[in-house]
This record gives structure tokens, C-alpha cells and sequence, in this order.
């Protein structure tokens, strides 16, 4: 069951509070903390708090903080959107967020309002929010002034969209839709929308969407005469009083708002009487416009009435203040109750609950995202915080990342190399790592070496070492930092960033050896692709693996990358698809994934099968039709060392993915491999994953 919903507009006043307001009501029926959030606020300077928001929390007591309901009003994004980039945003929200996921039962999310500049960017915005909190949508359409064919355009439209951007979508709905296009709307739609998608209409209605006497008070900022008991009237229509008083009585409707100059009484008193009349509708209140108020006499007359409708003053003048309250938009405030229950009703009413709860309860996440993918790597890794040593501590590189890695409290370090040396690259370059959070050891001066000396001496004296030559390699950094690793004084090691992939895995080889039934050590890259996270392996280790070496390595990689938190799908590649074609290299492919499915027959495996065929869904269903893994293989499997570093290095480049690793497996400990080319991302990185390898040590 998911534990989110994102209820998603394409545009400014749909009304998606009612499906929001709807939404909170009926999950605090089934679950006992219910969590709100909207992630980017449009702040009023006229309030001080996001009206919405706080109806929400006032009216279902949720047990939380306005502060907790959102990430950024939208001036604040925009102003770090110029500095930063959009991808610092979303990490921002998606912090906030999963600190409401693990506090509450259920999370409501909604998206902004479409007050700003730019509906095209906006909507983007939210599209990349909801793909990050791998949050399934309701959208939300408005109807309000549209013809049918608008209306079911823009409803299929918004669908594509997210469905283009593989976001789930549980529900639409059609708010504000003409009475008489009710009909039409829901036929047209049923037939085109997918079948799973479920579908509702909200007709319009004048009571939810025009504003109360309240609210137009409080946007003109005028001055209340009389009716402060009645300012929760609505205010359906409106009418500039004019004319003389037998014309201007024809023009009376259901809670109109009469708007005239404050020193026309004949008009105010025939309002008064109209409203008394049986004959007439109901007045809603009257605004007395161009700084007049009522004369004296009136005003005694006034005072004697009971039950006086609302009389504001103000000072614009006839024309303006028209225009005003024509412009004013109903918000669902806090000391409305009558609107929040009105909206409760309407959902209730227009939205099968029954079958949207059930969608709730067998929904499913979505793949994990690049963004979520990294927050979690880092919240895995602090969970259990983990000892790394990083033997080539003189590289600027390292030393970067290591600031990085001890400032937020992610892993505790060692570093190797001589303290001065060290020190003096930091204070050089400004980096602000703390002596005191970090551990700097020169092999040969410490306390440790002869004992190392020792067990490598015993661990490979059949293997023709003597003690002068352990001596010796107990001196490199790389055999140091190993047998601290082998030694259990540091939980895991990375390094290759000056040297090679073998210089740095050698020692690992020799001494922390492979896990038990495990013959070969390979490797993976996490490739955090702009929508997507898969994993490409081996890409880094194995020139050429036999058929045998390939199923393990495959195999490998999917416990990885559940133990990752990426539900595995396994393509075995190759230059063919299915039986098409022949060969010894497609042979090999197809004898590694018959040994996969013999082995771990729970695994879905794909194979032999070409890379387009395995991430394209169109491509997958048409070369491979009723495959699980065609189309959508998360694990991508190369045939050789050739193809796999060629492949990750291209799609890395062409695409601006973020390559996380290589990450080895096999080994007893970890021991992680980084490129020489690397970046301190890349090294910040790849010391989490190594931390994360550890706690399952």
C-alpha cells in the first residue's frame, strides 16, 4: 500500500482543496495520523499564512506544525532557483517530506497553485516533485467557462503528461464542469481514459466557488456599517445600483451584492425593504462606494431594522469597486466550516470513495529516482554510521570529500599520509576538514604496523613472502588500508583515485578473499539516469567472463540492487534479442541466463536481449511481447569488460547521468574502486555505498 498521494492541477483555481479537504476526511476514517503537505506555497503579503494549509489543520486538528506543511513559498524557490539548481530544491522537499512519511500513517501532498509566472515551468515543477516523492496523482481539471471538448482536451492532456513521465496516475476529476455538459464530459472521458484510472466530475457549484461577504470585506479592506452576524452570507451575484430605484429592482437576484455611491438612500432603503419582501430574493450585503456613508436618518432608520444584511464603506469609487469584487476568487478559510463541510459533501457526493480507497490500498511505489536514490543512500549510511579508511588521503579530491562526508555526520574517516603533508593541502586550499573528526595515520609510524607486518607475513608466506617483503608492502597505502579493513580497526576501504583498479583491489584479493560459493568478484555502476535509477554490471573488473561468471555476476547484481532498494528486473545482454540470433557470444549470453534461472528461479531474467529492447518499452514489447523484464530491466547486464565500460562511460556523457561507483561485489569486506578520473562527487558517493556494504557485515 502506498503511504502518499499527490493531487496535482494544471492550472490557477481548479478547486483541487475540495479533493484535498475530501481526501483528508476520508483517510482519518482508516488511519490515525494523517500528514499535509504542500511543498511550494503562494504567500499572500496580506497573510500570514497559506489560508489553505491553515483551514486544513485547524478544521481536522492534525497533529502537526504550519512550519512542517511546506518547503518553500514560491518567492524563496525562485530566489534559489537563480542560485542553486533545481535539483537543491527538490532535495529540500523531499527531506521535508520523508520526515512527515516516517511520522505519519498516511501524507497528503499538493502541488502549487499557479499563481506564479509561467504555467509550463510550474508545471514541471510539480511533475518532478511528484516523480520524487514516488507519489501516485489525482488530477485535478478545472471546467470553469470551457466547452466540453475543453474540457476533455485538457484532462487527457494532463494524463499523457504524467503518464509520459511514468507517474501513476490513481484518479481524475473534473471540477467546476457545466450542468448541462455533465453528460457529455464523463462519456467522452470514460471511453478514452485508461481503465484503471478512475474518473469523476464535480458539476459547479456558486456555493463553493463565490466568495462570502467575509471575504469581500476583508479583499476590499473597507469599513464595516452593520451585519457583522451576517458577513457569512454568499455572495452569489453582483450589481451596481445606478439606475432609478423601479429599474434597479428588476436587477435583483439570489444573494446579490448591491455596490452603489454611500449618498444614494434611495437605493440603500429599497435594498432594505427588498430584502424584507417575499416578493424579492435575498440580498447578500450592500457596498456604498466614492467614501460616502449613509446620512444620519438613514442611518437611524438602519439601527432599528434586526437582521441587517452586511453595509460596507469604502473609497474607490463605483467603477473600481466593481471591478474588485467581480475579481475576488472564494478561498476555503479556517472559520468557514460551512464551506469546508460544503466541500466534503461535494467529494463525498461526485468521487466513488470506495473504489479510490481500493486503488490507495493495491497501489504501488514507483521506481526510486535519482534524487530519492541519493537521500536514501545517505540515510542509510547515517543509520548505522560506519568507519572508512581512504588510503590516498594527499589527493585534493579526497580531502573534499572527506569535508563533506564529516560535516554531515555521515561516516567516521581515517585518512593516510603524513599529518603535516596533509594539513598543509587543507590550510592551502581552505578546506575545512576537523582534525579532530578525522584520523591521519602514517603506515610505517603506526602502532599497528608490526602487527600488520606479522599477519600479512603469515597469511602469505606460502605464497612465497617473506618478512622483509611484507615489510615492504605493508609500507603502500593500499596494503595498509586492506588489512585494517581485514583487521576489523576500519569497517570498509575506498581508494583508486591516483592508482589503478588492480593496485587497489590486489591486497583485497589476497587476504579478505571472496564470500563463501562465491567465485568471482565483479562489479556495478548505480546509473542515476534523469527519471530512473538501474545498474549496470560488470563494468570494471572481468575482461571477459565465462557463461558460469556471467550468471553469478547477474546474480550478484540483483541482490545488490534489492539490497539498494531497486526491485531487480535482470536483462542479460547482447547483440540479439530472444532467438533471433546466433553465435558464440549470444550462446554464451544464453547459457548464463539458464544457469540464472536454474539458480534463483524467483528472479525475473531476461536474456539474450539488446539494450534498446530492454529499457524501451515500445521496443521491448515489440522484439519480446509478455516479457517482465523487456522495456523495463533495471539491472542491465554486459557480455564482456568491453562493452560494459564503453556503454556506462557513453551513457554517463551523452545523457549527464550521475555513475555512482563501481561498487565491487563478492568480497568478505568492502573494498570499493574509484576511477582515477574521478570527481568528489563521485568519491562522496561511493564512500556512502561502501558504508551502506558494511552494515551487512
Amino acid at each position: 500500500m502506498i503511504k502518499t498521494v499527490f493531487i496535482a492541477s494544471t492550472e490557477a483555481h481548479s478547486g483541487k482543496s475540495i479533493v484535498s479537504i475530501g481526501l483528508v476526511n476520508m483517510l482519518l476514517g482508516k488511519a490515525q495520523k494523517i500528514g499535509y503537505y504542500k511543498p511550494i506555497i503562494t504567500n499572500n503579503q496580506f497573510e500570514k499564512k497559506d489560508n489553505h494549509i491553515d483551514a486544513i489543520l485547524k478544521h481536522f486538528a492534525l497533529p502537526m506544525t504550519y512550519e512542517d506543511t511546506y518547503a518553500f513559498t514560491w518567492q524563496q524557490a525562485m530566489q534559489q532557483m537563480e542560485t542553486e539548481s533545481q535539483g537543491e530544491i527538490i532535495d529540500t522537499i523531499i527531506r521535508k517530506f520523508k520526515y512527515l512519511e516516517n511520522n505519519y500513517d498516511f501524507t497528503i501532498v499538493e502541488g502549487t497553485d499557479y499563481l506564479g509566472e509561467g504555467s509550463a515551468f510550474e508545471f514541471e515543477i510539480n511533475v518532478q516533485i511528484a516523480k520524487n516523492l514516488r507519489a501516485p496523482a489525482i488530477i485535478v481539471i478545472s471546467g470553469e467557462g470551457k466547452s466540453t471538448a475543453q474540457v476533455v482536451n485538457g484532462a487527457l492532456t494532463a494524463m499523457h503528461n504524467f503518464d509520459a513521465r511514468e507517474i501513476q496516475v490513481l484518479a481524475v476529476v473534473a471540477n467546476r464542469v457545466k450542468h448541462e455538459s455533465v453528460k457529455d464530459v464523463e462519456d467522452l472521458l470514460k471511453q478514452q481514459l485508461p481503465p484503471d484510472v478512475l474518473l469523476a466530475i464535480i458539476p459547479e457549484d456558486r456555493s463553493l466557488q463565490n466568495p462570502t461577504m467575509r471575504e469581500i470585506f476583508n479583499k476590499l479592506n473597507g469599513k464595516l456599517l452593520f451585519g457583522e452576524d451576517q458577513l457569512d452570507n454568499q455572495a452569489d451575484n453582483f450589481v451596481t445600483g445606478a439606475m432609478q430605484v423601479p429599474n434597479f429592482l428588476n436587477y435583483i437576484k439570489e444573494n446579490v451584492v448591491i455596490i452603489t455611491p454611500g449618498d444614494r438612500g434611495d437605493i440603500i432603503i429599497s435594498a432594505l425593504q427588498a430584502n424584507l419582501s417575499t416578493n424579492y430574493p435575498k440580498v447578500a450585503g450592500i457596498i456604498l462606494t466614492a467614501g460616502y456613508e449613509p446620512e444620519e436618518p438613514i442611518t437611524k432608520l438602519i439601527n432599528g431594522l434586526q437582521n441587517i444584511m452586511p453595509i460596507i464603506a469604502v473609497e474607490a469609487g463605483t467603477f473600481q469597486t466593481s471591478n474588485e469584487v467581480g475579481a475576488i476568487r472564494s478561498k476555503i478559510t479556517p472559520d468557514n466550516t460551512k464551506k469546508i463541510q460544503l466541500a466534503i459533501d461535494t467529494f463525498n457526493r461526485c468521487i466513488n470513495t470506495a473504489e479510490l480507497d481500493k486503488r490507495i490500498v493495491t497501489s504501488k511505489q514507483s521506481g526510486i529516482t535519482p534524487r530519492m536514490f541519493q537521500y536514501q543512500l545517505t540515510e542509510w549510511a547515517k543509520s548505522s554510521k560506519k568507519h572508512i579508511v581512504l588510503p590516498e588521503g594527499k589527493d585534493e579530491r579526497i580531502l573534499k570529500a572527506a569535508a563533506r562526508l564529516v560535516s554531515q555526520g555521515i561516516v567516521n574517516l581515517t585518512l593516510l599520509g603524513d599529518v603535516t603533508e596533509i594539513t598543509t593541502i587543507t590550510n592551502r586550499l581552505g578546506i575545512d576538514l576537523d582534525p579532530a573528526a578525522v584520523r591521519i595515520i602514517n603506515p610505517a609510524d603506526d602502532v599497528y604496523y608490526n602487527d600488520y607486518v606479522e599477519t600479512l607475513y603469515e597469511l602469505r608466506k606460502t605464497k612465497n613472502v617473506n618478512m622483509e617483503m611484507a615489510r615492504d608492502l605493508m609500507t603502500d597505502v593500499s596494503y595498509f588500508g586492506t588489512m585494517m579493513v581485514y583487521k576489523g580497526h576500519a569497517d570498509g576501504m575506498v581508494s583508486g583515485a591516483v592508482h589503478t583498479t588492480q593496485h587497489t583491489i590486489r591486497p583485497a584479493l589476497q587476504f579478505i578473499k571472496t564470500k563463501p560459493g562465491i567465485s568471482v568478484v565483479s562489479s556495478i555502476f548505480f546509473m542515476c539516469l534523469p527519471d530512473r535509477v538501474c545498474i549496470f554490471g560488470d563494468c570494471a573488473v572481468n575482461p571477459n567472463p565465462t557463461a558460469e561468471q556471467l550468471a553469478e555476476i547477474a546474480i550478484s547484481s540483483a541482490e545488490s540492487s534489492e539490497r539498494f532498494g531497486i526491485e531487480p528486473r535482470v536483462a542479460m545482454l547482447s547483440y540479439s534479442s530472444g532467438t533471433s540470433g546466433e553465435g558464440a557470444d549470444v550462446e554464451k549470453v544464453r547459457r548464463a541466463t539458464e544457469i540464472v534461472k536454474q539458480k534463483r528461479p524467483d528472479l525475473k531474467v531476461e536474456g539474450p536481449i539488446q539494450y534498446d529492447a530492454a529499457v524501451d518499452p515500445v521496443v521491448g514489447s515489440s522484439k519480446l511481447p509478455g516479457s517482465e523484464v523487456a522495456g523495463q530491466a533495471s539491472v542491465l547486464i554486459f557480455p564482456d569488460l568491453n562493452t560494459g565500460n564503453n556503454t556506462y562511460k557513453a551513457v554517463q556523457r551523452e545523457t549527464g547521468a550521475l555513475a555512482i561507483g563501481p561498487m565491487l561485489q563478492g568480497l568478505n569486506k568492502p573494498v570499493n574502486d574509484l576511477s582515477r578520473g574521478c570527481t568528489v562527487d563521485d568519491i562522496f558517493n561511493t564512500v556512502i555505498i561502501t558504508a551502506i556494504q558494511c552494515q551487512d557485515n
